[in-house]
């Protein structure tokens, strides 16, 4: 975890603080338990609640020696609660403590990561209405393709960061459960009620079946739910990085008094969150390969999955939920050039209704691969002027074209509204009916 690419909400989570004092209250509530069904004395669960108490350097030191974090971490509570702590841990193992842990701080992490993605639909939904009605260009590799709106590229990330909601909704509930079964996973020392106790105390689920282990093909989806939204915000960031290009301009991250942009040159604006926000969405996606690969585990356990995730869990969910936060910020002050996008539409001499003309023609009774022909040869020439020549006037000069459309017909299919008629009928679907 990189403080430079860190919010100290999601770091919290992760803090070995926060680790034991969770462990701490899987203890503690374990004990209760243990307490009414009479496997404990009632008053050796008081104790640890009332005495319970420890030191992360302490823990440390006590490692070091025991080369084992939960025996540590049972010694140093034991040296605060006295004889009672002998009554800690009765029948369960260090993957009941670790795992049930590990599922407490992922869903902690993705409650953060949900509120996140809030945020950001709610920019998303504020500008998309804001541009709704911007005609801009829609392009297809890279290239001109039809009219489209800048509301509805918003809109089109909107929907895309609701479905990323729902992901994260449901990787946080599978991923939320809760193993207090014992080695090997048989209740031979504990009673599985101990477990139901547990996993409603600490707001999780119970794992209907867990080997030594919860099994991992739980933690792998809920990673790649965290890289599918990584994903998306690639996909945004990358948007925002080719409008902001010189030769296109369309929009640009926002540039605060005082920023500069580069070491050499002064007059430089660069997408250097939108650059950044792409680099870490790779992080993320980085995280899912060694996620899946945890799914096989040897038999009843094994502790190969252990390493990877004491780095991915802190690292992905960090990254994720700072770059979810940034890219919130470059939406909410992107800078956005309606002048520029009219301009660029009308770039190359009003290529973009080509589709309108060959429908029509085809509607007037000329052979489709014909229609095409008629087209393409006349867009071709504007193509190759760089936009100098119209299209409009082309076809208008077209005998072949106007002997199967009137003229007036031709000039009619070059509205740009044309393009922008089922805006409100999209909008509704995204964002239901207002």
């Amino acid at each position: 975890m990189i403080p430079r690419y860190s919010r100290p909400e999601m770091v919290a989570i992760w803090e070995p603080e926060t680790r034991f004092r969770i462990w701490f209250e899987i203890e503690a509530h374990a004990m209760d338990a243990l307490a009414e069904l009479g496997v404990v004395p009632k008053d050796a669960a008081k104790a640890v609640w009332e005495r319970g108490k420890f030191e992360v350097e302490r823990i440390d030191e006590i490692e070091r020696e025991v080369k084992h974090d939960v025996i540590a971490f049972l010694t140093n509570l034991a040296e605060h609660v006295g004889e009672e702590a002998r009554f800690v841990h009765q029948g369960m193992t260090s993957s009941d403590v670790l795992d049930t842990c590990l599922g407490v701080q992922m869903a902690r992490a993705a409650d953060l990561m949900i509120a996140d993605v809030d945020a950001l639909l709610a920019v998303l939904k504020r500008r998309a209405y804001e541009f709704k009605d911007t005609p801009t260009i829609g392009r297809s590799h890279g290239i001109h393709a039809e009219p489209t709106t800048f509301g509805l590229k918003l809109a089109q990330a909107y929907a895309e960061f609701a479905r990323c909601r729902a992901r994260l909704v449901i990787a946080r509930d599978e991923v939320a459960t809760c193993a207090i079964s014992g080695a090997v996973g048989t209740f031979a020392n504990i009673d599985p009620r101990v477990e139901e106790h547990v996993a409603k105390a600490m707001g999780l689920s119970v794992e209907p079946v867990s080997t030594q282990v919860i099994p991992r093909d739980r933690h792998a989806m809920y990673f790649a739910t965290l890289g599918v939204v990584a994903g998306c915000v690639e996909r945004l960031a990358t948007e925002v990085r080719h409008l902001q290009r010189t030769e296109v301009l369309e929009a640009e991250e926002y540039f605060s008094p005082g920023q500069k942009g580069s070491s050499a040159m002064p007059h430089k604006r660069n997408p250097v969150l939108t650059e950044n926000l792409t680099g870490l969405a790779r992080l993320v996606r980085g995280y899912v390969t060694p996620a899946l690969e945890n799914v096989a585990l040897w038999h009843e356990r094994d502790i190969s999955h252990s390493s990877v995730e004491r780095m991915i869990g802190p690292d992905a969910t960090v990254t994720l939920d700072f770059a979810l936060v940034r890219l919130t910020g470059v939406m909410d002050k992107l800078v956005v050039y309606p002048e520029r996008m009219l301009a660029n539409l009308n770039k190359m001499g009003g290529l973009v209704h080509s589709q309108r003309i060959l429908l029509a023609l085809t509607q007037a009774g000329v052979d489709r691969e014909g229609a095409y022909r008629l087209v393409q040869r006349n867009a071709m020439r504007v193509w190759e002027s760089d936009g100098k020549l119209q299209l409009l006037d082309l076809l208008k000069a077209d005998a072949d074209v106007t002997a199967a459309l009137p003229v007036a017909q031709i000039e009619a299919l070059f509205d740009l509204g044309h393009h922008m008629k089922h805006v409100d009928t999209i909008f509704g679907r995204v964002f239901g009916k207002s």
